[in-house]
């Protein structure tokens, strides 16, 4: 089907309505987004922002920026404060059934879950008497159990760790919510980065960008149908146009909002692209937040943005 529209004043090319913010490659999509509801920008200046988890308790964004060594913590409104200097080079942030603050630390090697009085407690730092990688993403499922990839990008230099001897493939773990003990529930990826369950929890995504590195591997989106505690064999789910995914969240539509070369790009539960957000910085990741979870906070390169939508997030 070709599309035919002229919006905001910029015209379609084939098949795709682009639009002041947007590109459409499905009509629904133009229901998803509302058209004066533009792309801002909330802070910059950093290095390599990352992790994006929103505390609707406190009405603000925490996220990584992972090369200066910082968690920091922005409001709705642009005020900008650090939370945590150093913060051991932490990548992907979330928060557990009870509201903790849960960070994969690339210099420590280690899943690490902050107390309410502010002490740091270690969930993960090695498997089969091996130190991990560098914990890189993480989620937590409705039974308190957390799962996080392990790929090895933070030991590779000093950029955003320490250059250090890889000892275990690159995989993903679940941490048990009763006994603490970690099993490896993916271990069939070069490089398992974000990760995500679908509103149900019956599917796990995770995506690979094992490509960057090696010319052979894959670098693409994986399902994995979850059976409690293990995974499935995972297939091809979908590949993005436009660089790589990094990090991604679920509507609750089970509709993925994925990081890309351009931006942030939707694509439905059958693996459709249904359009994206465009955005002037290669984008690393993105979380829903807001009163209503119906805002999407993007973290890209130097800057972190945000848009509303007419979606609410898992």
């Amino acid at each position: 089907m070709i599309l035919t529209a002229c919006i905001f004043g910029v015209c379609q090319q084939k098949k795709v309505i682009h639009m002041s913010f947007f590109e459409a490659h499905d009509p629904v999509f133009s229901t998803f987004v509302l058209g004066n509801a533009p792309v801002k920008q909330l802070a910059t200046g950093f290095d390599w922002v990352e992790g994006p988890v929103w505390f609707g308790d406190a009405e603000c964004l925490y996220f990584s920026d992972i090369p200066n060594n910082r968690i920091m913590r922005v409001t709705q409104s642009g005020a900008l404060s650090t939370y945590r200097a150093p913060s051991n080079f932490a990548n992907g942030n979330t928060r557990d059934l009870q509201g903790r603050l849960i960070s994969c630390e690339h210099g420590t090697r280690r899943v690490t879950r902050t107390e309410y009085d502010g002490q740091i407690t270690v969930l993960a730092d090695s498997f089969d008497g091996k130190p991990l990688n560098s914990p890189n993403d993480v989620v937590v499922k409705s039974d308190g159990s957390i799962w996080f990839s392990d790929p090895h990008y933070g030991i590779m230099t000093n950029y955003e760790g320490f250059k250090a001897k890889q000892e275990l493939p690159c995989n993903v773990y679940r941490i048990d919510p009763e006994t603490g003990e970690i099993s490896a529930v993916v271990t069939d990826m070069a490089c398992p980065n974000g990760l995500a369950f679908s509103p149900d929890e019956s599917i796990l995504y995770v995506a690979d960008t094992g490509k960057m590195f090696d010319e052979n591997a894959e670098q693409h989106i994986r399902r994995y149908e979850v059976h409690g505690d293990t995974v499935s064999k995972g297939a091809h789910f979908h590949t993005i146009d436009t660089g790589a995914s990094d990090g991604f969240r679920l509507d609750t539509h089970g509709n993925i909002w994925s990081s890309a070369g351009d931006g942030v790009h939707c694509i439905d539960p059958s693996g459709k692209l249904l359009g994206k957000i465009l955005v002037p910085e290669l984008v690393s990741n993105v979380c829903f937040g807001g009163r209503g979870k119906h805002q999407l906070f993007i973290t890209a390169t130097t800057s972190v943005y945000v848009i509303s939508l007419n979606r609410a997030g898992v």
